[in-house]
């Protein structure tokens, strides 16, 4: 059945204002709120009647999966904030302390670094405390920029959640008969929420893969060339949980790992960096061969998508580039123009 001109004008402004939104979502680095909210009312929707069946109200259900939702985000900020108060406020976690471990590092490292890196190292505590100072003043514009970005992406991310179950509880509590255009931008945004889905479920299977080969590296590998590193289960946790961002998780947990190698000895550092490296190029491909086979597109589809989003809009392109393409994809496929 053939659509109406003006059918046909509502489906097209229903698809500008939907990519005209996404576009903005990278431009006014909102990506956190967008997928944060996205998050919340997938997960609102798939376990409302999962926890509460299906004889309870659909309104007091969600409601219900919304509190739950949000005494475990406050239950885990909590955590983190006593976590992290707790680790500096006790013994040996003063900075002193941690530039001495420092120095000590770096002096164990000198033995087995060229003499013309093992010359511009500082010599003791004392000397890395300046060169940390110096670098922190001559830098602290960025650290401040920095700093405001992550809190400001923390702080959008709980707007996000918000909305994400705002929008949940509304759909059933509204009664309000919609507009042609309310319906199109509706269908458009649950394509894109399902394509988010379907992105994240694959991206659960991406982090599960990196963290078996990283357990095989920390428990099997370093162990048989005889090195045993500290807080092993804590490393393997933390990438399963980092893992499920994309991409920028698969670096924060090699941060990590890179830094308590280097505690053990320079060069199980340098395997480590390099395992880390060669696992960071892999998970494009992997990333590609996973996600594609969820959103039904080939590898090269999303590899090509990932480099153009990367090249516009830097490393949110890269995390967003396969939920916008799945669904600009879905909406290709929905009208049967591919």
């Amino acid at each position: 059945m053939s659509q109406s001109p003006n059918e046909t004008r509502v489906d097209i402004a229903a698809l500008i204002l939907t990519a005209a939104a996404l576009i903005l979502t990278l431009v006014l680095h909102l990506l956190p709120a967008l997928f944060a909210g996205l998050l919340v009312h997938s997960l609102v929707h798939l376990l409302a009647p999962r926890m509460f069946g299906r004889k309870l109200d659909p309104a007091r259900s969600r409601i219900g999966v919304v509190i739950v939702l949000t005494a475990i985000v406050l239950g885990l900020t909590a955590l983190l904030i006593g976590g992290a108060t707790g680790f500096f406020r006790s013994e040996g976690a003063d900075l002193p302390t941690l530039l001495q471990k420092m120095a000590e590092i770096i002096d164990n490292a000198r033995t087995t670094l060229p003499v013309w890196v093992s010359d511009s190292l500082p010599t003791d505590a004392d000397a890395l405390k300046d060169q940390v100072t110096n670098w922190l003043r001559e830098h602290a514009a960025e650290l401040r920029k920095a700093g405001g970005e992550v809190g400001r992406g923390f702080a959008y991310a709980l707007i996000g959640m918000v909305i994400g179950a705002l929008l949940a509880v509304r759909e059933i509590a509204s009664g309000r008969a919609e507009g042609a255009l309310a319906l199109s931008l509706k269908h458009a945004l649950g394509l894109v929420e399902d394509a988010f889905s379907r992105v994240f479920l694959a991206q659960i299977r991406i982090s599960l893969l990196n963290t078996a080969l990283t357990t095989v590296y920390l428990v099997g590998v370093l162990p048989a060339f005889g090195a045993h590193l500290p807080l092993t289960k804590t490393m393997i946790a933390l990438t399963f949980v980092a893992g499920l961002l994309p991409f920028i998780g698969n670096l924060i947990s090699s941060s990590v790992i890179v830094v308590i190698s280097l505690s053990y000895s320079l060069p199980i550092a340098g395997a480590s960096l390099l395992f880390l490296l060669l696992l960071h190029k892999l998970e494009y491909f992997i990333n590609a061969r996973i996600v594609g086979s969820r959103i039904n597109a080939a590898a090269w589809e999303l590899l090509l998508a990932m480099v153009v989003m990367e090249a516009i809009f830097g490393l949110a392109g890269v995390i967003a580039a396969p939920v916008f393409y799945a669904y600009a994809k879905a909406e290709l496929v929905s009208r049967k123009l591919v």
